[in-house]
């Protein structure tokens, strides 16, 4: 399904690289291997090759996507309940899916809820993750470096000033 070199996300990892694939035994069971790197955190995982459909593998976005994904990140933000609780596991939902759109949805809704109310402290740790796995997939796609993405989501996130230059609220 993939090869060595191949860009791939992991839901709720972030994207990475296939290194190798390797046959390990555990347990008394052999089985093969996809040896990932994600480069957030320099870490290594290993996948099993037929449990890639369960786990939801997935190429990399190309390209054209990128632009939807900004696009994503601009627009208001979408109908989320009032209830943290609910809020917090709708937005894990979409994050689980391993979906960048649906990731974008959740940063974009968060940062604008956090830029309004403020997030509690589960939502502005699920926010660095979501932009973690975000940025980590962004970063793979030929074309883009770091700095541009940075770059991109800060312009796209930007606090409007009041005429003193302090935020709105």
């Amino acid at each position: 399904m993939f090869d060595v070199g191949d860009k791939v996300v992991y839901p709720m990892h972030g994207a990475g690289i296939i290194e190798a694939i390797e046959e390990k035994e555990i347990l008394g069971d052999r089985k093969k291997y996809y040896v990932m790197r994600l480069p957030m955190g320099e870490m290594k995982v290993m996948i099993p090759m037929d449990n890639v459909c369960q786990v939801g593998l997935r190429e990399v976005i190309g390209r054209d996507a990128v632009e939807k994904v900004f696009q994503i990140l601009q627009e208001p933000a979408g109908e989320t309940p009032s209830n943290w609780n609910r809020r917090y596991r709708k937005h894990l939902e979409k994050i689980k899916s391993g979906n960048i759109f649906k990731v974008a949805e959740v940063v974009r809704n968060l940062v604008l809820r956090d830029q309004e109310k403020g997030l509690s402290t589960g939502e502005r740790k699920m926010l660095g993750s979501a932009k973690q796995i975000l940025i980590s997939e962004l970063e793979l796609v030929p074309g883009m470096d770091r700095e541009i993405i940075n770059q991109k989501l800060e312009e796209i996130f930007r606090e409007p000033q009041e005429e003193d230059g302090s935020p709105q609220k």
